[in-house]
């Protein structure tokens, strides 16, 4: 079974869904669950929909005061559902997402699910069934094995690895585990090491490995990355389709900071590739730092004005200047999601322009999408911590930004940002007491950041 992405959906539960997504935005847990089994029920291959509806799933659960009995521990009813997985699986879906209504977390249950994902090859959700067991039963070190187990079915010994090394963590006499780790570790670098010999095969000669060799050092003078550029430029004019000499053009160019030639150089890089979308992501990022660097040019042009009357037309270029680098960013956002519509990285872009953009509302749906990602989850519940503080929706936005500082454990800049964003808030929701307590933490730390010193100094009267 293929994955299908929200395009792919009817108008009918394209509108569910969109509904639905409004109803866990404003904290209606149980509409939006309500509204989301059908879509599900009629897509099965909505992987990203089920991934929506077991986050809300696990949101309700966190809130229920009163413990409900779960089908996840009715032997009976798990035995109903296995037989109904025998006679038509497909159709055993929307029994085992109802079941999982009551704990999300059902080792049962999403074992169920698994082994029905299984059979049916819908292998993204046979693997965020036994992800999501991980995610509610840490110790559970048996399941753990059939996910490790399972993504080697799937050739992925990197996740193995990955797996294996969390079980024996946990369990050092664990020996299948250790030696599982090794294995998948090995084989995941043989993998690697038979593409980058595939690679330094396609080198032109052993002096082009060594001048790829000389880009990546750092330190270099700009008159050396000059002297790279005009070598490469010179092979990229003796062969406009080759890859590599294309994507080395590109990267001297962004070297250079000349932000339009790399950009350029990248989308030919991207046309080269046929697909690659970490080259679109390039061409799309030095065109937006390109866009930025005339923002600034024009900033420190209007500055240096001062207060004369060429100053007022110059701030009225670099309002239109900032309006336009708004809507092109989120317009190329757009559609790297519309091209990759399961790319958390690609959502959380676009929610962010939208954000800077001022369409708070739009942006939301896009974060939260993205929220599920662990390298994301930090910066996106920040985010749309902002996005809620924005919209004056002060306890969501409180919701969002105490989710983020529950899972922050050092005091780096990110923490620092979050519980500034706290203190605003509490702030506005006349919470003062709270409002003081996050910029004290702040204080503690560091003096300089932003005006902290200030707000905490001036609530003791000094």
């Amino acid at each position: 079974m293929n994955t299908i992405s929200e395009k792919e959906l009817d108008e009918k539960n394209r509108k569910l869904w969109l509904r639905a997504l409004g109803a866990l935005q404003t904290g209606n847990l149980d509409y939006g669950i309500e509204l989301m089994h059908p879509v599900v029920k009629d897509n099965p291959g909505f992987l990203e929909g089920r991934k929506a509806l077991r986050q809300a799933q696990v949101a309700r659960k966190k809130k229920q005061k009163k413990k409900f009995f779960s089908l996840g521990g009715d032997k009976l009813g798990i035995m109903k559902l296995k037989s109904q997985i025998k006679g038509d699986p497909l159709a055993a879906l929307p029994l085992i997402e109802k079941a999982l209504d009551e704990d999300p977390h059902s080792v049962d249950a999403n074992e169920l699910l698994h082994q029905v994902a299984a059979r049916l090859e819908f292998h993204e959700l046979a693997i965020f069934a036994l992800e999501t067991i991980r995610e509610g039963h840490p110790d559970n070190t048996k399941k753990m094995h059939d996910l490790a187990q399972y993504y080697l079915t799937l050739d992925d010994p990197e996740k193995a690895a990955e797996v294996y090394q969390i079980i024996a963590t946990k369990d050092p006499s664990d020996m299948i585990a250790v030696k599982g780790s090794k294995d998948a570790t090995a084989r995941a670098s043989m993998r690697k090491g038979r593409w980058e010999e595939g690679f330094k095969a396609s080198m032109k000669s052993e002096e082009e490995s060594l001048e790829l060799e000389a880009q990546s050092r750092t330190g270099m003078t700009r008159e050396q990355v000059e002297g790279l550029l005009g070598k490469a430029l010179e092979e990229y004019a003796a062969d406009q389709n080759n890859l590599a000499v294309s994507k080395k053009v590109a990267s001297l160019y962004e070297r250079l900071e000349d932000w339009a030639n790399a950009a350029q150089f990248y989308q030919w890089a991207y046309h080269l590739s046929k697909g690659d979308t970490a080259l679109e992501r390039k061409a799309a990022q030095m065109d937006e730092n390109r866009i930025e660097a005339d923002v600034e040019a024009k900033e420190k042009e209007v500055e240096a004005m001062g207060n004369t009357p060429e100053a007022e037309a110059a701030g009225k270029e670099l309002e239109e200047l900032k309006r336009e680098r708004s809507l092109r960013m989120v317009d190329e956002a757009r559609k790297r999601v519309e091209g990759n519509p399961t790319d958390p990285q690609l959502r959380f872009e676009y929610g962010h322009h939208l954000f800077n953009a001022g369409e708070y509302s739009e942006a939301i749906p896009q974060l939260q999408r993205a929220r599920n990602n662990p390298h994301l989850r930090t910066r996106t519940l920040l985010l749309l911590g902002r996005c809620y503080e924005a919209k004056k929706m002060y306890d969501l936005a409180e919701g969002q930004l105490e989710e983020a500082l529950s899972e922050l454990s050092v005091m780096d800049n990110t923490k620092k940002d979050v519980l500034y964003m706290l203190a605003l808030v509490c702030e506005s929701m006349d919470k003062k007491d709270k409002y003081l307590d996050y910029l004290k933490r702040i204080y503690e730390s560091d003096y300089g950041y932003r005006d902290v010193a200030q707000r905490v100094e001036s609530s003791y009267g000094s």
